[in-house]
C-alpha cells in the first residue's frame, strides 16, 4: 500500500496509541470527580494540558478540547459572532478555506450577520489592500487558514495579524490551522484563537484543540455542568486528550528537518510531472511541500482515483470534506474552471518513503498512459 493522502487524515502513531491505552486502563476516574480516582485523572488531565500549553507557549487556560477542527472552528466562529453581535455583525472570510468555514457562514449570515469574502492574488496569498479595505469599524472577526488544504499556500498570519489589528484593533483573527500544525512552525501569538485537529498529526480522531487568547470572549455552543470547561462542560474525553498531547510533542520535534525531507519528495515528484504535456501543476512559491495539487486536464479525477487504488495507491481529488467536484481554492487562484474541476490532492508526510514515491510515479505514469489512450 502507497497511502499519500495524508491531508485527510494519518495513522495513529505506536506510542500515541500506547499514551492512550495507559490513560484508559490506568486513569478511569472522571477527571470531574472528587474522589481519589477523580483527582488523580485530574492530575494527568492538566500534565497533559500544560505540556500542551508549553509547546505553544500559551497558558493552560487558553487551550479548549473540542471534538476536532470542525468543532472548534464552530466554537470559534459562531461563538464570537454571538459574543460581539452588539459591536457589529461583520466578518471576513478568504476564499481558501476549509469547507466547514463557509457552512458556518451560511448559518451566519441566516442571523444576520454580513460575510464579506476577501481576495487573494496570482500566488495564493491575500490581498493586503483588499483586506485593508475591506475591514470596517462594525468588523469583529477575520478567519484566514494559515495553510490551505488543497493547494498547501501558507499565508503569513503575522502580517495579516498586524494589518488587521491597525484597521479595527477590536476586529479579532481566528486562523484554521488544521494544514499547518506538525508541518510548520506556528505562533499562536499571531492570532486571538486558532483551531487543529489530532488526527492530522498522526494522533487518534475524535479530538482537537481551540486556542483561546484570554483576552477573547466566547458564547459556548454546548451548555451542561463541568469543574473542567465553562465553554465545552461534560466529561473530559482522558485518553483522547493524553493521546494528543503526545502527538503534538512527536509532531513538533524536529520540524525543519522533517520538512526539508517532504520538499525533496515535492520536488521529485513535480520533476516527474513535466513530462506530462496536460497535466498542471497547481503549486505557487507560499505552498508547503507536503501537499500538491494537479489538475489532469484531459482525465475525470475520480475516475484516476480509482484506477491508482486498484493498485493500492491512495490519494484524493480536493479536501476530504468537500462535497463538490469544483476546487474552489484551485478556482481562487488560477480562475479556470477546467483546472479547477480535474484536481487530484497528493499529500505526504515525513514518514513517506523514497521507495514509495518511486513506486507511486511508476504506477502513476501506467495509469496515465492507459487513460489519457481511452480519452483520446
Amino acid at each position: 500500500m502507497i497511502y499519500l493522502d495524508y491531508s485527510a487524515t494519518t495513522p495513529v502513531m505506536y506510542d500515541v496509541l500506547e499514551s492512550y491505552n495507559k490513560a484508559s486502563r490506568d486513569y478511569i476516574g472522571n477527571a470531574n470527580s472528587l474522589h481519589a480516582l477523580g483527582t488523580k485523572s485530574r492530575a494527568l488531565l492538566n500534565s497533559a494540558t500544560r505540556q500542551i500549553s508549553e509547546l505553544f507557549s500559551v497558558m493552560d487556560s487558553e487551550i479548549i478540547y473540542t471534538s476536532g477542527a470542525t468543532e472548534s472552528n464552530n466554537m470559534a466562529l459562531k461563538g464570537v459572532a454571538l459574543a460581539y453581535a452588539k459591536r457589529g455583525k461583520h466578518i471576513i472570510v478568504s476564499k481558501l478555506e476549509h469547507p466547514s468555514i463557509y457552512d458556518i457562514c451560511g448559518y451566519l449570515e441566516k442571523l444576520g450577520f454580513q460575510i464579506s469574502y476577501v481576495n487573494n492574488d496570482e500566488e495564493g496569498l491575500i490581498d493586503f489592500e483588499d483586506l485593508k479595505n475591506k475591514i470596517r469599524p462594525d468588523t469583529i472577526l477575520v478567519s484566514i487558514c494559515a495553510v490551505n488544504s488543497e493547494t498547501g499556500v501558507r499565508q503569513p498570519l503575522k502580517t495579516l495579524r498586524q494589518i488587521i489589528k491597525k484597521e479595527n484593533s477590536n476586529t479579532l483573527f481566528h486562523s484554521d490551522m488544521t494544514q499547518a500544525v506538525g508541518k510548520i512552525a506556528v505562533n499562536m501569538h499571531d492570532v486571538d484563537l486558532a483551531s487543529m485537529s489530532a488526527h492530522k498529526i498522526f494522533g487518534p480522531k475524535g479530538i482537537g484543540i481551540l486556542y483561546k487568547s484570554e483576552r477573547v470572549l466566547l458564547v459556548p455552543l454546548i451548555h451542561g455542568s463541568s469543574h473542567h470547561s465553562d465553554l465545552r462542560p461534560g466529561t473530559p474525553p482522558l485518553p483522547l486528550i493524553v493521546a494528543m498531547s503526545k502527538a503534538l510533542r512527536i509532531a513538533l520535534n524536529d520540524l525543519e528537518r522533517k520538512e526539508n525531507f517532504v520538499k525533496k519528495l515535492n520536488d521529485k515528484i513535480c520533476e516527474e510531472f513535466k513530462k506530462y504535456e496536460k497535466i498542471k501543476i497547481n503549486k505557487t512559491k507560499y505552498s508547503i511541500p507536503h501537499i500538491l495539487n494537479i489538475s489532469l486536464m484531459n482525465i475525470n479525477p475520480e475516475t484516476f482515483i480509482h484506477a491508482m487504488e486498484e493498485d493500492e495507491v491512495y490519494l484524493s481529488t480536493n479536501t476530504a470534506c468537500s462535497s463538490g467536484d469544483l476546487s474552489t481554492s484551485v478556482m481562487a487562484i488560477y480562475n479556470d474552471k477546467k483546472r479547477a474541476t480535474t484536481t487530484i490532492r497528493i499529500s505526504i508526510s515525513h514518514i513517506t518513503t523514497n521507495d514509495e514515491i518511486n513506486k507511486f510515479l511508476n504506477f502513476f505514469d501506467i495509469e496515465y498512459q492507459r487513460l489519457n489512450k481511452l480519452m483520446g
